[in-house]
This record gives structure tokens, sequence and C-alpha cells, in this order.
């Protein structure tokens, strides 16, 4: 079998999967008797990053595997052949999203004490419909809330092979749509007694239901695009 077979077999599955594809899944594309190994497949891989450079698409590794996609340069231009709009998230979606992907596991409560006002249950329910989100266990605190977390198709649909390749926050705040100290008050040892007060307390942070900033929204100028384009596109 000729590495050029095995490149176009990689190439040609990649581009008709359309979602982050495993190594090990690629694999099980060859007869066993012929089945390339890692490193083979792994320098197939390397070779198509070295012939998309400088054109428009470009091979990715996210957690799920390594899909082709457009540049994310691209994606502004080619998001025109859908005529709908881009889904835009609303300021306190992608507050809360950030302080569970950056400080996890955390309880709805901590995220409430750094926001300064309750969570929309909305922004919850949203971010776990849609597979970025999931309770990975409970605060061992009277009430044992739930603990949030990311989850592989948050790193996938983001472009991320893992928590390590998010960005600074610095560049995120530079954004100028989250605006928040990911420190929490009672920082690390704690937080649990932060928890424990927050749950205990008789007074609740402001609510943000009913505010336009909770919801989700394909309006509104101070939300940002978690996405430049549909699936396919760089995300």
């Amino acid at each position: 079998m000729s590495d050029a077979y095995v490149k176009n077999v990689v190439e040609a599955a990649l581009l008709a999967a359309g979602t982050p594809v495993a190594l090990a899944d690629l694999a099980r594309l060859f007869e066993e008797r012929s089945r390339p190994g890692t490193a083979e497949l792994r320098a197939a891989l390397e070779e198509l990053v070295s012939e998309y450079a400088g054109r428009g698409i470009e091979l990715k590794e996210t957690a799920g595997g390594y899909r082709v996609q457009v540049r994310r340069e691209l994606a502004p231009e080619i998001s025109r052949l859908w005529p709908e709009r881009a889904a835009r998230y609303s300021r306190a979606l992608l507050e809360t999203l950030a302080l569970i992907a950056y400080r996890q596991p955390i309880t709805r409560a901590e995220i409430e004490a750094v926001r300064g006002v309750a969570v929309n249950p909305n922004i919850i329910r949203t971010v776990i419909e849609r597979n970025w989100v999931r309770v990975v266990g409970h605060r061992d605190v009277p009430g044992h809330p739930e603990l949030l977390g990311t989850t592989r198709e948050f790193l996938d649909y983001f472009g991320l092979k893992s928590l390590d390749e998010l960005p600074p926050l610095a560049e995120l705040q530079a954004m100028g749509d989250v605006n928040l100290q990911l420190a929490l008050p009672a920082e690390e040892a704690g937080s649990e007694s932060a928890e424990a007060a927050a749950e205990a307390s008789p007074e609740s942070p402001e609510s943000e239901e009913g505010s336009e900033d909770d919801e989700l929204s394909a309006e509104g100028g101070s939300s940002r695009e978690l996405v430049a384009a549909p699936v396919g596109l760089e995300d």
C-alpha cells in the first residue's frame, strides 16, 4: 500500500465526515491485513497539513480527533453561503461559559458570586443541551450543589485539542464582551465556605431573569459570535 493511497483515503474520510475523526477510526478504514500503523497515519496527516498551508482549508486536531475545516480568517466570507444569521450569544451566557471553562469544576452559586447576579436557568440549560457543559460531581457542602465542567464536544466545537489551548484570560477580556475576574472571592481553599455561605444566605444575588443579556439571541450589539460560521468552518 503506497503512502499516497493512505493519504488520499485519510483526506477523503476527513472531508466526508464533517466532524473530528479519531486516529483509531481512520485506521479502521483499511483492511486489517494491510492496515497502516499509527506512524504512517500521522505521516499522512502531517503531509496534508503541509499541503493545505496557504490554502483556504486546514487540518485541525481537536479533542475528538482530526478534521478539515475552513480557515478562521475566511469564515466571514464563506458564511455568506448560508442566508440565515449565525447564532449569537448574550454576554451573560459567554461570561458563564468562560467561568465554567476556566474555573471548572464550579457550582452555580460560585458563578453567581463572581458575576454578582443570579444565573438564569435558561443559560445553564442551553450550554448543557448543546453538550458544551455537564455535571461532573457535587460539592461536599450543605445542599451538595452540582459541579459543572466542560465536555469533549466543547473542545471540538471551539477547535481545541485540550483545555491548555484556551486563550489567555487577557486575550479573552480584550474582546470586550467578557468582563469578569476568574479568581473566586474565597479562592481555592475557601471556595467550599463561599459556597456554603451562598447556600445559607437569605439574600440572593440580583437576578438576571428577564434582562435582554440572558437570552440566546441573534440580536444584540453587545454579543459576540462564538463561532464564525456554521458546521464545518472554524469554530
